[in-house]
């Protein structure tokens, strides 16, 4: 017989976590994954002291943990994937081409797009922002456009990139966490992020701009491109299999082998890099180019398995504590009292919205913004006859989209840092941030649009 959590020792559970977490990350600057798993040690601690067995608590731990498989072994297959495309040449022609469209009069949504494109192949906004975003940033400083502009279209356009991809940790994360598959997620997800992109879009491109722009720094990255990899539209031969497979909705993980087969086969070649043992040294440890130029050289040097072991290693710990929180009974004691008043529909969506922006601004840590809400409400969802993707799209647009607009967040901290623009300067013009959560309110509150979330 399973025993019941009392309400007011799942409030002890949960303001323990949420303080803990949040005098660890915010106040302390740790890194998630060790105040993480001291969370997960003290919840552990606490629901023993509570009555529930050692075995309970290891059954939990066990089938929270079993529910990470499917996104570290896609995590370790795109950590491959975004190796082999750098060794094949087919991000840095992606970059090559890319750079020729870039208008003088429109920086911000040339950059934009740019960034659109990289990070939709490379799944990943961290690696555009640290790659593609780094080069606008120096092409902006070295022009004369406002920092703070080329930063918010830099990760306005890296975020989307990230969201619409199949390749992205987060993407998997939200709609695995839900119980719905990626391409059902990506699809409900174009519902906000489309009208989103079309408001940034005008916004950038009624945003001031200087009268003259040198544009000479380009043509330096586009030569060291050159020196260092045979740039050929044959290398898209990859990415263009890979959205072959999305499109005709084969699984993840063979599109994800799919991209990597082809990109060796591309490697081969149009690179004539034919040692087998230089591909597996690059999928295990990520490309090592020997470019000069510092630019180029920050934006290919990357990937490999174990550039994800820091993602997968995260997951690992917060779905070890999500499994504490579902399967003692944690969530379901201290939602259904929360969520019980609740009568309509859009009220859970609105809650599930507000949850996730509140667990951003506690822990400043995405995954647990997408996980504990997650778990939170998707009973509920099921019980209210609300769609599992309505539950995916909000905990993305809440939750992975609100991160980099905290300042102490993981993505905020790294953009800033990377970026070098701090966060509450760059927030105003990273619309697309802030106006899809807007718009997932917006679908849960007004009639008209109420049928595509709620099911009507």
């Amino acid at each position: 017989m399973n025993r019941q959590l009392s309400f007011s020792k799942s409030v002890i559970l949960i303001i323990f976590i949420l303080a803990f977490l949040f005098v660890s990350i915010f106040l302390l600057k740790a890194e998630p994954h060790l105040p993480l798993l001291a969370t997960t040690v003290g919840t552990a601690t606490l629901l023993r002291l509570f009555g529930f067995t050692w075995k309970k608590l290891e059954s939990a731990i066990i089938q929270g943990i079993q529910t990470a498989i499917m996104p570290i072994l896609i995590l370790s297959l795109i950590g491959i994937l975004i190796a082999v495309w750098m060794m094949s040449g087919t991000v840095p022609t992606l970059l090559y081409y890319g750079m020729d469209y870039i208008n003088p009069h429109y920086f911000a949504v040339s950059a934009l797009y740019v960034t659109i494109v990289v990070s939709m192949f490379t799944g990943s906004s961290f690696t555009t922002v640290s790659t593609i975003g780094v080069a606008f940033m120096g092409i902006a400083v070295t022009t004369g456009v406002s920092p703070t502009l080329a930063a918010g279209a830099v990760i306005c356009g890296a975020c989307f990139g990230d969201k619409m991809s199949p390749l992205s940790d987060t993407t998997n994360f939200a709609p695995a966490v839900a119980g719905i598959s990626i391409f059902t997620h990506i699809r409900n997800m174009k519902h906000t992020t489309l009208p989103a992109l079309v408001v940034t879009t005008v916004f950038f491109l009624l945003a001031p701009k200087p009268s003259t722009i040198d544009l000479s720094s380009i043509q330096d990255i586009k030569l060291a491109l050159q020196s260092g990899f045979h740039i050929h539209w044959f290398t898209l031969i990859s990415p263009l299999a890979v959205i072959v497979c999305s499109i005709k909705r084969v699984p993840i993980i063979p599109t994800l082998i799919v991209g990597i087969v082809t990109g060796l086969l591309v490697t081969a070649f149009i690179q004539q890099q034919t040692a087998v043992d230089v591909w597996f040294s690059v999928m295990q440890s990520g490309y090592e180019s020997s470019i000069t130029n510092e630019t180029v050289a920050s934006i290919v040097n990357r990937g490999g398995l174990q550039s994800m072991m820091w993602s997968v290693s995260l997951i690992l710990i917060a779905l070890s504590l999500g499994g504490l929180l579902q399967h003692c009974g944690v969530i379901e004691s201290f939602f259904h009292k929360v969520v019980q008043p609740l009568k309509r529909k859009s009220s859970i969506v609105l809650m599930t919205g507000a949850s996730s922006i509140a667990v951003n601004g506690m822990t400043g840590e995405q995954y647990l913004s997408i996980l504990l809400p997650g778990q939170m409400f998707k009973d509920e969802y099921t019980r209210r006859d609300i769609p599992a993707k309505t539950l995916s799209r909000t905990l993305e647009d809440c939750g992975t989209l609100v991160n980099p607009l905290i300042p102490w967040g993981v993505s905020g901290a790294f953009f800033a840092a990377t970026l070098g623009v701090p966060v509450i300067e760059y927030a105003p013009y990273a619309t697309f941030l802030w106006l899809s959560p807007l718009i997932t309110f917006a679908y849960a509150l007004i009639p008209r649009l109420q049928r595509n979330s709620l099911g009507k």
